[in-house]
C-alpha cells in the first residue's frame, strides 16, 4: 500500500516503542517521515532503516513550547507539508499517590499532556492547509483507572478528552483527530514486566486475545486512522486492547 505517498507525518517519541514502529509503518506506505525524541542516538538508529530522502531526524523536547514550534518549522522547511500529526511521546511513572514524587507528575504531565498540547497548536496552521489528521496515543488508561498509576492515568484521562473536544472544534475545519487507546504493549518500557510470569499470567487472564500487544499492531491502528480510509471517523478513541475494555470487570467464571 502507499495510502501516504506525497504526504508528511511528524512521529514524536519515535525512538523506541510504538513510535518507531508508526514511523516505519508510515514510511512503508511512502510518507515522508520526521523523527522527534531527546535522544538522537536512538532515532538514528530507527532512521537507519527508513528511506533516507523521506526522513528526517529532529530531536528536541516538545514538553516545551520552543521545541514543539521548532520541530514544526524544520518539517515544513525540508518537506514543505503536514499532513499527519502522531503526539506518541510519554512516560509512565507509577506508585501510590501519596508515595510518588511531586516531580514525577510534573514530568507526566510536561512530556504526556503539554507535549501534546504544544505540538498541536504549533501543528494545526500547517494541518489546516492540508486538511490534514491528528492522532494521539492515549491508553486504556486514560479510559479507566489503574491500581498505582493515578498520575499516568490522570494524564492519558486528559488526552483522552482534549481528543474528543478538539475533534468536535475542528470538524467542520478539514482536520480529524482521533486517539489509540492501547493496553499492555511490549515496548522498552515494559520488558520488566515480560520477564514476570506471574504478571503476565494475570494480564492473560484479563485480555480476552490472551497477550499483550506488539508495537507493529498499535501503528498498524493508527496509520488506518490518519488514512484516506477513516476519512469519516473523529472523535474517536479506540481501545486496542486485544478486548481487554470489553469486560464489565466481574472475574471470569468457568
Amino acid at each position: 500500500m502507499s495510502r501516504f505517498e506525497g504526504k508528511t507525518v511528524i512521529v514524536t517519541g519515535s525512538g523506541s516503542g510504538i513510535g518507531a514502529a508508526t514511523a516505519r509503518r508510515f514510511a512503508r506506505e511512502g510518507a515522508c517521515v520526521v523523527l522527534n525524541g531527546r535522544t538522537r542516538e536512538k532515532l538514528d538508529r530507527v532512521a537507519a532503516d527508513l528511506h533516507q530522502t523521506r526522513t528526517l531526524v529532529q530531536p528536541g523536547d516538545v514538553s516545551h513550547q520552543a521545541g514543539a514550534e521548532a520541530l514544526i518549522s524544520a518539517t515544513v522547511a525540508q518537506f514543505g507539508r503536514l499532513d499527519v500529526l502522531v503526539n506518541n511521546a510519554g512516560v509512565a511513572p507509577t506508585g501510590p499517590f501519596l508515595e510518588t514524587a511531586v516531580e514525577d507528575w510534573r514530568k507526566v504531565m510536561a512530556i504526556d499532556v503539554d507535549g501534546v498540547f504544544f505540538c498541536t497548536r504549533a501543528a494545526l496552521p500547517r494541518l489546516l492547509e492540508t486538511k490534514g489528521s491528528i492522532v494521539n496515543v492515549s491508553s486504556v488508561s486514560g479510559l479507566g483507572g489503574d491500581w498505582n498509576m493515578s498520575f499516568y492515568n490522570a494524564a492519558k484521562g486528559a488526552i483522552t478528552n482534549l481528543t474528543r473536544s478538539l475533534a468536535l472544534e475542528l470538524g467542520s475545519k478539514g482536520v480529524r483527530v482521533n486517539a489509540v487507546n492501547p493496553s499492555l504493549t511490549f515496548t522498552d518500557l515494559t520488558k520488566d514486566m515480560k520477564d514476570d510470569e506471574a504478571l503476565m499470567q494475570k494480564f492473560a487472564e484479563r485480555i480476552p486475545l490472551g497477550r499483550g500487544a506488539e508495537p507493529e499492531e498499535v501503528a498498524d491502528v493508527i496509520a488506518f486512522l490518519a488514512s484516506h480510509d477513516a476519512r469519516f471517523v473523529s472523535g474517536v478513541n479506540l481501545p486496542v486492547d486485544g478486548g481487554l475494555m470489553a469486560s464489565n470487570g466481574q472475574p471470569k467464571q468457568v
